[in-house]
């Protein structure tokens, strides 16, 4: 007799991404909405506040949670753009290309920080420290050209000397307490 398909209602054999209490704070939300779906960005929040990204099996979990298709999940995820689906490093930083950074040199810079942490636009450091990407604007263009770390410090203008100290600096981690480094 051939084996039985598992069903929606039997225990999955992985083990859960989303934890008990990342649940009931996600549940906490349903009665400030007008639908489960519209929970779809607290939740991706909170995973992603747990674990720096949101993997695919926790995405599917919230879809599961909200009664919803998990492309529903996805396309909010990738809409934003917040959310990976692969760890980041301990500190993300986001070099600028808008036009304003752009003429002061900020893809070139972009360059610079990758070449000098030996990774691609979007890759983590090997030692799990440092993840760069770009952004088609920070929103800071007196500080052309610049950068932000997700932890709110703000870097510029810079130059290559600059994006070696920012670098330096971001690799020590987090600095919530600091102010902008303009």
């Amino acid at each position: 007799m051939p084996a039985e398909a598992p069903s929606q209602s039997q225990p999955s054999r992985k083990a859960a991404m989303l934890t008990e209490s990342m649940r009931e704070k996600i549940r906490a939300f349903f009665p400030r909405y007008p639908t489960k779906r519209a929970v779809t960005l607290p939740a991706l929040h909170i995973v992603h506040e747990h674990y720096r990204c949101v993997p695919l099996r926790a995405m599917h979990e919230i879809a599961e949670l909200l009664e919803i298709a998990p492309a529903e999940v996805h396309d909010t995820m990738s809409f934003y753009g917040f959310f990976p689906q692969a760890p980041l490093g301990d500190v993300r930083v986001w070099v600028c290309r808008s036009i304003s950074c752009m003429l002061r040199g900020g893809d070139e810079l972009l360059g610079h920080a990758c070449d000098k942490l030996g990774v691609k636009p979007g890759e983590t450091t090997p030692d799990g420290k440092l993840t760069v990407e770009f952004a088609e604007c920070l929103g800071i263009c007196d500080h052309a050209p610049a950068a932000l770390a997700d932890d709110g410090r703000v870097f510029g203008p810079l130059d290559e000397a600059g994006v070696d100290a920012m670098l330096e600096e971001l690799k020590r981690g987090r600095k919530d307490d600091e102010g902008p480094h303009v």
